[in-house]
């Protein structure tokens, strides 16, 4: 990522150039992102292809202000991080789904950042309603946050065993108010290690985003701002929450609601292949 391609991307988070790679940075961008950054899948059901490639990540993040998911949001913002200073580590996850199942492999893909003055930290933009600031990464107790406690902690001897996970010592889980969310690999990854996994969300019928359409962010005053298909909910800091289900003959409605909420111009309302 070339010194022009920086200065867009920070535009894109409304964020100015740091000066070093410190920790007040990396939060600061890590709250911009999930601000202004949307984490969507509208890519799968408007028929365009998930490359995870840099140059065209830029294209569709910065160029078309689009969102994206793990591998497009994580792949995209680590690079960023690098371009700036910060050690930058890829990181592949596993799920945890239904009955504490695990997802396949490369399921997500995650970051662990280092910076100049406070050792290294968990990064996730890319994970939905996750937390607003980087986990302290060698911290194992409660680590509160506006989005909740999360805690990194051992897998357990047991890893190998747990929802047909192939744990490895070393491998982390990231709970969230006590409930599994993820299961992390310790060792470095490259982005293109994640390209069976982006193909296999993005096609497979047993894949959650093949079957939905997401479109989330977080909002100004720390709330959260979701349109789930037709269904627009929007919850503020203090918990209360407004819904709205838009009808079938509400097309540019819904339209209005990706340009002005989530800054996303389309030209027809996306839809789950095969629903009505």
């Amino acid at each position: 990522m070339n010194s022009a391609e920086v200065d867009a991307y920070l535009r894109r988070l409304g964020a100015a150039r740091p000066v070093r790679p410190t920790l007040d940075v990396l939060r600061e961008l890590h709250l911009c992102h999930l601000r202004t950054v949307p984490f969507e899948n509208l890519s799968i059901h408007l028929g365009e292809e998930i490359a995870l490639d840099e140059k065209r990540l830029l294209d569709k993040v910065v160029g078309a202000r689009r969102g994206g998911f793990c591998y497009e949001l994580n792949g995209l913002f680590g690079a960023l991080l690098d371009a700036l200073g910060f050690g930058v580590t890829l990181l592949a996850a596993r799920v945890h789904g239904a009955r504490g199942r695990l997802g396949i492999p490369y399921d997500h893909l995650a970051l662990r950042v280092r910076t100049a003055d406070a050792g290294d930290w968990l990064a996730d933009v890319g994970f939905g309603a996750h937390s607003h600031f980087p986990l302290a990464w060698q911290d194992r107790r409660e680590q509160d946050d506006p989005a909740g406690s999360f805690r990194i902690a051992e897998a357990g001897p047991d890893a190998a065993g747990a929802g047909g996970g192939a744990g490895e010592t070393g491998d982390l889980e990231l709970l969230k108010d006590g409930e599994r969310q993820y299961r992390l690999e310790t060792r470095p990854r490259l982005l293109a290690d994640f390209v069976t996994g982006a193909w296999w969300h993005s096609t497979s019928p047993e894949s959650p985003f093949t079957r939905k359409l997401v479109c989330t962010r977080v909002t100004e005053d720390g709330g959260r701002i979701t349109l789930s298909g037709r269904t627009l909910k929007v919850t503020a800091a203090d918990g209360a929450r407004e819904e709205r289900e838009y009808g079938e003959g509400e097309d540019e409605a819904v339209l209005a609601v990706y340009r002005e909420r989530f800054g996303i111009e389309l030209e027809s309302v996306p839809r789950v292949a095969g629903a009505a």
